[in-house]
């Protein structure tokens, strides 16, 4: 059975230590292992991207783009092998794999344009004989630790715009989806990556911690659970690192009574009994579903568990799936949908995430009484209303304490030229993901203020504020 290691320097390493599972979720079956990197592995990974920073950093930032174009290439011509890597080990349809792919690419695709990014701003004479400009700096070493639910695509909000800027990176990617990852990063070492800029590590706490810890690292991106991104936001930030960690999220959507409500039941709620119960759901490489299975039997045991406390709870279970099963996939950790109705905001099904087909209907009574259930939430991702009221809309869009608020749009996810990040415990730090603010995070400005003095004047020594006077 193929061990997955780790990329170093621009070369497939191994410690021989300690290995982990990568299941099939579809058949239950272990498909491969992975090799949990230990403090040594990932010290190496921090030396190769800080031995390869001062040369990349200098390298014009048309170069570095022109190798990003040919990698975009590379994404794209490889596409088929990509979302079947990611279809196996995570589980997800086809369609929803390819779809994650184009998303990444898209990103690709904006940091692209870093030369235009990273011109900074030029202001002639703010005082006499002064100018003044300001450009933007590599971070240095820069860090990324990527969840399982999108295994390609966050990995590509990241790195790509961060070796753009000039900066060298380490991405730790979920040990239960590496395959994914470590292809897409072999193809860009394919496209004429130096070694060392990109390098990848397979691991779990003792990985992430060592990246926490290590000086060198400067900067971290994180998204996933709101526990972890917690953790490493306050210990990343107390050792003085730029930190960027997306938490976790309950996305609401607020259903009013004037939407088109075939195009609010194609997105969420009114029809949804036959609709849920009509869920396609099977092996995600068949291809034509709606839905795959989960990751692991352990998250199976975890979502069946908040549907079954949901019933203890007095919440009324409208559709089941936890009896489903897939012929010929009977070991699968499959699931079917279910449909709450009469949800209140103390159970618990309505104040946690939930990694599954669950969905929660909340009656409220207004508009108001709906923008104060959201608002009251911890989390502050993603929200969205269907209306046709502009009036309405543009109330909600206003008083929502949500980072991304979409308007008949059930998945406000913005695309790669704006940013993507919530509000609340969703997001640790001042900067979204990607976008703009991904090029704020993976950059520092430096800002400099310059008067050359003619040979043939002397002037008495000031050291007062330059200004146009």
């Amino acid at each position: 059975m193929k061990t997955i290691t780790h990329l170093i320097n621009g070369e497939m390493t191994t410690a021989g230590g300690r290995t982990s599972a990568v299941f099939n979720p579809a058949t239950g079956a272990v498909i491969r292992q992975v090799e949990m990197a230990n403090t040594a592995t990932v010290q190496n990974a921090i030396a190769a991207a800080k031995a390869a920073l001062p040369e990349w950093r200098n390298t014009p930032p048309a170069k570095r783009t022109q190798i990003l174009f040919r990698f975009k290439q590379l994404l794209e011509q490889h596409e088929d092998q990509i979302i079947t890597l990611i279809s196996e080990e995570h589980g997800k349809t086809l369609e929803d794999s390819a779809g994650e792919l184009k998303r990444g690419i898209e990103n690709v695709n904006f940091a692209i344009g870093a030369p235009e990014l990273l011109k900074g701003e030029f202001s002639r004479n703010v005082g006499p004989e002064i100018d003044s400009w300001s450009d933007f700096h590599a971070v240095g070493v820069v860090a990324g630790i990527t969840p399982f639910n999108f295994p390609a695509m966050v990995p590509l909000w990241m790195y790509p715009l961060a070796i753009a800027c000039g900066n060298t990176f380490i991405l730790k990617p979920s040990e239960r989806v590496p395959g994914s990852a470590l292809f897409i990063a072999k193809l860009l070492h394919q496209a004429g990556l130096p070694n060392g800029v990109l390098n990848v590590v397979n691991g779990d706490k003792e990985a992430v911690d060592c990246l926490i810890e290590s000086p060198d690292v400067k900067a971290m991106s994180f998204v996933g659970s709101t526990v972890v991104a917690e953790y490493i936001y306050s210990e990343g930030a107390r050792r003085g690192k730029r930190v960027q960690a997306l938490g976790g999220a309950k996305n609401h959507a607020v259903i009013m009574p004037d939407a088109d409500l075939n195009n609010a039941a194609t997105a969420l709620i009114e029809k949804l009994i036959p609709q849920v119960e009509a869920l396609k759901i099977g092996a995600g490489a068949a291809g034509g579903l709606d839905m795959g299975p989960l990751i692991t039997k352990a998250h199976l045991e975890k979502v069946s568990a908040y549907v079954t406390e949901g019933v203890k709870a007095g919440a009324r279970l409208i559709v089941d799936g936890r009896d489903f099963s897939v012929i010929g996939h009977e070991n699968g950790f499959f699931i079917g949908g279910c449909l709450f109705d009469h949800v209140t905001p103390e159970m618990r099904i309505y104040q946690e995430e939930i990694f599954g087909p669950v969905l929660c209907i909340v009656r409220v009574s207004s508009l108001e009484e709906a923008v104060a259930l959201i608002n009251a939430h911890e989390y502050g991702n993603g929200t969205c209303v269907f209306t046709n009221d502009g009036e309405v809309a543009r109330l909600f869009a206003n008083e929502i304490e949500v980072g991304m608020v979409g308007i008949n749009v059930p998945l406000p996810v913005p695309v790669a030229y704006h940013s993507f990040g919530g509000w609340k415990r969703s997001l640790f730090g001042d900067l979204y993901a990607y976008g703009p603010d991904g090029v704020r995070f993976y950059t520092r400005r430096k800002t400099i203020t310059q008067r050359w003095i003619k040979q043939e004047r002397h002037e008495v020594a000031q050291f007062s504020f330059p200004s146009n006077h």
